[in-house]
């Protein structure tokens, strides 16, 4: 089986077009995604048919679980399906089905080669539901400052939908000084999630910078996190630390998240074929 490793901002996956192949898609991402007996990466993506859009993907974490979506993977995933030329669409906009949505890619070109790319993200979701998030309140259109007390610290966490759940945490001190290979996994876990969650911890810098770092569902930490990413720029506007822009300064790269307070969030980040090899297991 053929593949490329790519990464967005470090957040690395391998692809492989799984359009007329049949595996234990599960297993596989668990094998393939081992950094020591495997290829290593943060996610296996699948290229696969779609009737509603350009092309289908899919998104298997290293634990085998499988993710609506990824704000990075989305980027490798138009790169991998443009330049092999799995689509006959033009290559100024790729239609993605997901199962967070059909979402658009607008890929960035340096010569053929695409570097860079941006994302409809879709439109941030804030019910309990929606999340979602078991809370004893009914009648709560969003969950804004909740109190989390974990190993006793209190974080006060903002929770949306961005296709796939978010909890995140404001915090003053340096995020690089953060415990979270401790306190990641806990909230990732907490009853409070019966899907468990993506755990984002971040500190703003000023109206336009902001420095964070992900604890991904099924992953662990990542160097970057798309969907990490956009919760952030929503939490933060609806709190008022920042206008329609900001930089996410993330341990693997910068992304840039635009969002108006009311429609979809775009993403805009590089990306990078690492190798191409061939899987024989």
């Amino acid at each position: 089986m053929q593949f490329w490793k790519m990464h967005g901002a470090g957040n690395d996956f391998v692809v492989v077009d799984a359009r007329n192949a049949r595996r234990n898609w599960s297993k596989m991402a668990v094998a393939m995604c081992d950094r020591h007996f495997g290829i290593g990466a943060d996610g296996l993506l699948l290229v696969l048919p779609s009737k509603v859009a350009d092309a289908q993907m899919r998104m298997f974490n290293p634990d085998g679980s499988e993710s609506e979506m990824c704000g990075n993977g989305i980027r490798c995933f138009a790169k991998y399906v443009l330049e092999n030329g799995l689509t006959k669409r033009r290559q100024d906009e790729l239609k993605v089905q997901t199962l967070a949505g059909v979402l658009s890619v607008w890929p960035k070109f340096r010569g053929k080669v695409i570097v860079g790319a941006r994302v409809s993200m879709g439109v941030p979701r804030f019910k309990p539901s929606e999340i979602p998030i078991n809370l004893k309140q009914r009648g709560l259109t969003g969950v804004s400052h909740y109190p989390l007390a974990v190993d006793g610290r209190e974080f006060k966490v903002t929770c949306l939908s961005m296709g796939n759940p978010h909890a995140v945490a404001f915090v003053e001190e340096s995020v690089e000084a953060f415990a979270l290979a401790e306190v990641g996994p806990k909230i990732e876990n907490h009853a409070l999630f019966p899907q468990r969650v993506n755990f984002e911890v971040a500190r703003v810098l000023d109206k336009r910078r902001i420095e964070a770092r992900v604890w991904e569902r099924g992953a662990g930490e990542t160097l970057a996190c798309g969907t990490g990413a956009c919760a952030i720029a929503v939490a933060a506007h609806l709190h008022n630390y920042i206008d329609d822009k900001v930089d996410i300064e993330l341990p693997g790269g910068t992304l840039l998240l635009e969002w108006d307070g009311k429609g979809e969030v775009f993403l805009s980040g590089p990306v990078e074929l690492v190798f191409a090899g061939e899987w024989r297991k």
